[in-house]
């Protein structure tokens, strides 16, 4: 999903770690698809509320490695996130997706912003 440009206030937001998140979810631990219906049950919910900041807790990505033989079992939802948010339903409430403040869980959660509701 490519990262949108958003203005300068939401950029020192994110990058401070002063972002406070309206709703969270924690899909660490989850089947790929128990994750992926419980993302797109959250992500119905933030935007039926109006949230504008999702925290979404993916656990770390998986290290890059050179064997292609070695079973994908850690970080296959932070792998798969991308895709699920891009072809689902509300991807036109989504304005940008950000790795987190590490006091959100850096790389292992990511911020879903949405667009305010017209």
């Amino acid at each position: 999903m490519p990262v949108a440009v958003l203005d300068d206030a939401w950029e020192r937001r994110i990058a401070t770690g002063s972002i406070a998140p309206d709703m969270s979810v924690d899909l660490h631990g989850h089947t790929l698809e128990a994750a992926h219906r419980r993302l797109n049950q959250v992500l119905a919910q933030a935007v039926a509320r109006g949230a504008r900041v999702l925290l979404v807790v993916t656990g770390n990505p998986r290290p890059a490695s050179d064997n292609p033989h070695e079973p994908r079992t850690r970080g296959a939802i932070r792998a798969e996130i991308g895709d699920w948010l891009a072809l689902g339903g509300h991807a036109d409430a989504i304005a940008s997706v950000r790795t987190a403040h590490p006091r959100h869980g850096g790389r292992g959660a990511l911020y879903i912003i949405l667009r305010r509701r017209k």
